[in-house]
């Protein structure tokens, strides 16, 4: 076990070198990092793992005072940052997955693709956890294991796996009261259908076909509100899948890093075509304009546009350049075309091919957008020409 201090908490973690991206794992309410054990092993022992105790649970710090869900988020931001870790698989369960939320919205740039078990963009109401927090203040942790172990596995669970039963309900007794109710108060307060939608990260939902503690719609609505995000129920498992089911979540981690790695590949394919088709200046530039604002776009068009569709060798460049050409034109996208003129230096088409393809613009979709689109070729091929000078 490993120390840090941070935001004036102390949080306890487990940070292991391997191979690939570092997975990190964020824990459920009541529980500490081992609930990842079995899940480690499965995914094979060469892979780079990160665990920690969030704040007020396992060997963290107890914070005295209330936090909300953006302090638990900074919590594992100042983490990464500290590890000097990015472009993560994050995977959360429960809170963890409400964490993951918060942390990839916060700060997009540290991951690189999300898990997120049986959790939600709003878990419960107010009620729900008021009661909670007043069971756990009044009667204490131990007195309540038993609930809160119906909640977490289903019946068949109960009965063939008793010993692993009275550890984890040992482990949630070990927990202090207030860290508990705390983290308690934080789901009560915190609601992130706002911001999950804004999630461009890879994600892959996983739910528990035996759940006792979030619905499968509540899943559902999560896996939906982020876009392209997938949901997998194991039916098996109930509302921690790394204890009764860390098979099928090491498996469902494998496909989110395969998944990542395609589009790695199609973003480092994309670069380089973009450079090559609209010169390493402009990209440069490009790059270096670029914040957390559009940062997300810029990604899309060079995996989408440059890694696919101008990465193909189906066509030609040159015809490429000329149907990009006449695309913008007949839409009236006229910003765009003075950059691919100047591509055209380098994708092989030629003049005669720029006034060829705005000839048959001026006929198909109109000739004020094609008079338009000559000017605007006509000045930049002038600047060309005058920059070979």
């Amino acid at each position: 076990m490993q120390f840090k201090t941070l935001n004036d908490n102390l949080v306890a973690y487990r940070h292991r070198t391997g191979a690939g991206p570092v997975v990190v794992f964020a824990n459920s309410l009541g529980s500490d990092q081992s609930i990842w054990d079995h899940v480690i092993e499965n995914m094979g022992r060469h892979r780079a793992t990160l665990t920690y105790d969030l704040r007020g649970q396992g060997a963290s710090g107890i914070s005295t005072a209330s936090y909300t869900m953006d302090q638990l988020g900074d919590d594992l931001i100042a983490l990464l940052d500290r590890l000097g870790l990015t472009q993560v698989i994050l995977c959360g369960v429960s809170i963890g997955g409400m964490i993951a939320q918060t942390v990839a919205t916060k700060r997009p740039d540290l991951i690189r693709g999300l898990v997120l078990c049986c959790t939600g963009m709003k878990i419960g109401d107010a009620d729900r956890w008021n009661t909670r927090i007043a069971d756990v203040t009044d009667k204490g942790l131990a007195a309540l294991s038993d609930g809160i172990m119906d909640q977490w596995f289903p019946p068949p669970f109960h009965a063939t796996h008793p010993e692993a039963l009275a550890g984890h309900k040992a482990m949630v007794s070990r927990n202090a009261p207030l860290g508990y109710t705390n983290a308690c108060a934080a789901l009560r307060d915190v609601d992130l259908r706002a911001s999950t939608p804004m999630i461009t990260a890879p994600t892959i939902c996983i739910a528990g076909g035996q759940d006792g503690s979030v619905s499968l719609d509540v899943m559902e609505r999560l896996a939906g509100a982020i876009v392209g995000a997938r949901l997998v129920t194991l039916p098996d498992a109930g509302h921690l899948p790394c204890l009764d089911a860390p098979t099928g979540v090491a498996g469902v981690i494998a496909d989110l890093i395969a998944q990542t790695n395609e589009l790695l590949d199609r973003q480092s394919t994309g670069m380089a075509v973009r450079r090559a088709v609209l010169g390493a200046a402009h990209v440069d530039r490009a790059e270096a304009a670029k914040n957390d604002f559009d940062r997300a776009f810029q990604t899309l068009i060079t995996q989408g546009a440059w890694g696919t569709v101008w990465a193909s060798d189906a066509i030609s460049r040159r015809e490429r350049s000329m149907i990009t050409l006449g695309l913008l034109a007949a839409l009236g996208n006229f910003d765009e075309i003075p950059m691919h003129v100047r591509a055209t230096a380098r994708t092989g088409a030629t003049p005669s091919d720029i006034r060829e393809v705005f000839q048959h613009v001026a006929i198909y979709t109109g000739v004020p957008r094609a008079n338009h689109a000559l000017k605007l070729a006509k000045i930049t091929l002038a600047e060309m020409e005058a920059d070979d000078d």
